[in-house]
């Protein structure tokens, strides 16, 4: 199966890069669940630190893709600034932005933002 939807030849090889580097960080992401999963499940204390240090390793790997995303696609950039190593709830800021004239965030509010621009 394709990984694009849109004729290749019509897609940057920007684009093209990004599509690689965002199915790369969904097989990373897929192989950390698998190893998470045999680590829970095993008996052998041995296997275990092995498939824990597996799983590690994926762990970087998510991690470096995300880091190659942040430096070439701007939006990567901001959304980790401002959703990453903060206190709080996750997702829900304590201040929305104001000057879109949104109401702070309700509960279970995804805080879209205003699609009226």
């Amino acid at each position: 199966m394709s990984n694009y939807i849109e004729p290749t030849d019509q897609l940057s090889d920007g684009a093209k890069d990004l599509v690689r580097a965002l199915h790369s960080l969904k097989e990373e992401v897929e192989a950390v669940i698998w190893y998470h999963q045999r680590i829970d499940t095993s008996d052998d204390d041995a296997l275990k630190e092995i498939l824990k240090h597996n799983r590690d390793e994926e762990i970087e790997h998510v991690c470096v893709v995300l880091e190659w995303l942040r430096r070439n696609m701007p939006v990567w950039d901001e959304e980790l600034k401002e959703n990453l190593f903060k206190e709080g709830p996750i997702g829900h800021p304590e201040e929305v932005n104001q000057a879109d004239g949104e109401n702070p965030a309700t509960p279970g509010s995804l805080r879209l933002g205003s699609m009226k621009k």
